[in-house]
């Protein structure tokens, strides 16, 4: 069950996208997650589950870019002039070709505006610095132009979070990091690297893997997503038991603000100098500061990997298994658990969806992965295979397992030919106490499922737990029905009514997509009305004018903050 590992690697045009004689392309096709070359047509199993389960009968084609309008640039020819001399004449443009694929993010909504006959609203220019220094007069001026920035990393977003909301600014740019491009420095004694913003996961590992080390981080948007934009929304990793969450893994960042240049976290591994400056960074999404360089925890190439496959007789009993796992400290790299229907419908492995995989098993599939040296990759495997199996697991092997990660990142391109044939499809996320997790599963596949079938339409509700805690863990929701006539309403609707459940009994409204535009009406209930006032408070210090990502995370008055629901604790 082992085999030698390198850093995982992902062949992606997101490393060579950072040109230093012209402005960079972003690599994903506007409006597709990824390439065309990265399309996947549905298999005739998925095309017989859309069409007899699901009753998915239609189809929503895209448009072409020439049938697309986009909202007139409202920036000048004095603007233009401005950044070329900040940043040089190649890195400024208002053409279309660079502002369509930095209109929009990922969700399921942003994709169905490229295929809708409205108008898109798009920034009015794209700039790329390449220097801290430049980025700061960039920011000089759109303060004293009234001109709204917002910063853009892989383009992955999921929850609004590029959308170029001006905050009644006259213009508003996106500002792309792609030339923050550089491995700074390596400290492979203290296990520490300096990584460019801009650097997409991939990039990021080849670089580090070129000193024999890894960072390990490898969320599902991993082959397009930069180290930036992993620590502006607090990015969770598919090796998060491993490894940590993104923001654990962080020493320090270089943030430039409109009032100047901070270097926020401590020079030393542990401070009581507090709070720590680099947590109002950390998940800040662009609106205090603009990230540059993040300093990171990185760790040697692991030389053994082990793989192993569980199944369970009911989701309860796969999460009480994960629980003992994790506070015991068994400390697998990859955990997780997908529920009965998942299972069923064998959403781990992307190329065998509908069918049913040759372990035919039954009840709830688990996943552990090992990774480290070959010695403390068997240790750590046969503690958390005893505790598996005393909690009623029957092992599958390692083949579960390793197709998971082989198709781990397919997931997000197969959407796009589910949504080119009708079917409206999406993810959202949860977090909640170990205590917690059968009511507010229950609440919200409850709630999801009276919003998508009251017009007597099936759906295909799915759960999975993807990252642990001591305390607690997430619930990873998927959703696949028919489209519908007016598929941003339907979607709407039943995205209110899972965050609406997952705020009144006890769990976050986003695990680790972020806030963005999608989550803004119940960030009150995440931190309360003088919570957003005080981070209001640094917003109007470090940004006085309001241009930094306006109208994304906590956007709202202390009295719009106000819960205007309760917790049901």
């Amino acid at each position: 069950m082992s085999d030698n590992h390198r850093a995982d690697q992902v062949s992606n045009p997101a490393i060579d996208r950072a040109p230093h004689n012209s402005l960079p392309v972003p690599p994903m096709v506007f409006n597709l997650w990824g390439t065309e070359d990265e399309a996947k047509p549905l298999s005739d199993s998925i095309k017989k589950m859309l069409g007899q389960l699901l009753g998915v009968q239609g189809s929503l084609p895209r448009r072409p870019a020439a049938r697309i309008q986009l909202s007139a640039p409202r920036t000048t020819e004095a603007d233009r002039t401005a950044f070329a001399e900040i940043v040089g004449e190649a890195f400024v443009s208002s053409d279309d070709e660079q502002r369509m694929p930095r209109a929009r993010g990922k969700s399921y909504l942003d994709l169905l505006d490229w295929r809708t006959d409205g108008e898109i609203a798009a920034p009015d220019m794209v700039v790329a610095p390449a220097t801290d220094d430049e980025v700061l007069s960039i920011l000089e001026y759109c303060t004293k132009e009234k001109i709204a920035v917002v910063p853009f990393g892989g383009g992955t977003s999921v929850v609004g979070g590029l959308n170029p909301v001006d905050g009644g600014h006259r213009a508003v740019i996106s500002l792309d990091l792609a030339r923050f491009d550089q491995l700074e420095d390596v400290d492979p004694v203290s296990g520490l690297a300096t990584l460019g913003a801009g650097l997409s996961g991939p990039h990021a590992e080849m670089l580090l893997s070129e000193e024999g080390l890894q960072l390990g981080h490898f969320p599902q948007s991993f082959p397009y997503a930069t180290i930036g934009g992993f620590a502006a929304t607090r990015s969770s990793g598919q090796n998060s038991a491993g490894y940590g969450r993104f923001d654990d893994m962080v020493r320090s960042l270089t943030v430039v603000t409109p009032k100047g240049i901070i270097e926020a976290g401590q020079a030393s591994p542990a401070t009581a100098a507090g709070p720590a400056l680099k947590q109002l960074f950390l998940g800040s999404e662009g609106t205090l500061g603009i990230i540059t360089k993040v300093r990171v925890r990185v760790h040697p190439i692991p030389e053994t990997k082990l793989y192993e496959a569980f199944s369970f007789p009911t989701f309860i009993d796969g999460v009480n298994a994960l629980r003992d796992v994790e506070q015991t400290g068994a400390g697998p790299t990859v955990m997780r658990l997908s529920d009965e229907i998942e299972s069923s419908v064998n959403l781990t492995s992307t190329d065998n969806i509908g069918e049913q995989d040759e372990s035919q098993h039954t009840g709830c599939l688990a996943l552990t992965v090992f990774e480290g040296t070959t010695q403390h990759a068997q240790s750590r495997h046969a503690e958390t295979r005893a505790i598996m199996l005393a909690h009623g697991g029957v092992s599958l092997g390692e083949g579960p397992a390793r197709k998971w990660e082989q198709g781990r990142f397919g997931a997000p391109v197969l959407r796009d030919s589910l949504i080119d044939a009708g079917a409206l499809c999406e993810t959202l996320e949860t977090a909640t106490d170990w205590s917690n997790v059968p009511r507010l599963k229950k609440a919200v596949g409850n709630a999801l499922s009276r919003a998508l079938v009251a017009d007597g339409s099936p759906a295909l509700i799915m759960c999975h737990v993807s990252h642990v805690y001591a305390e607690g863990c997430s619930l990873y929701f998927t959703v696949v029905a028919d489209a519908g006539e007016n598929p941003e309403e339907r979607w709407k609707k039943a995205k209110t009514a899972a965050s609406e459940a997952m705020a009144t009994h006890n769990g976050t409204v986003t695990h680790h997509h972020a806030v963005g535009t999608d989550h803004l009406p119940w960030m009150g209930l995440e931190v309360g009305g003088l919570g957003i006032a005080m981070l209001q408070a640094v917003k109007r210090e470090l940004d006085p004018a309001g241009i930094l990502n306006p109208g994304k995370t906590y956007a709202l008055s202390p009295e719009q903050a106000a819960p205007n629901a309760k917790r049901q604790l």
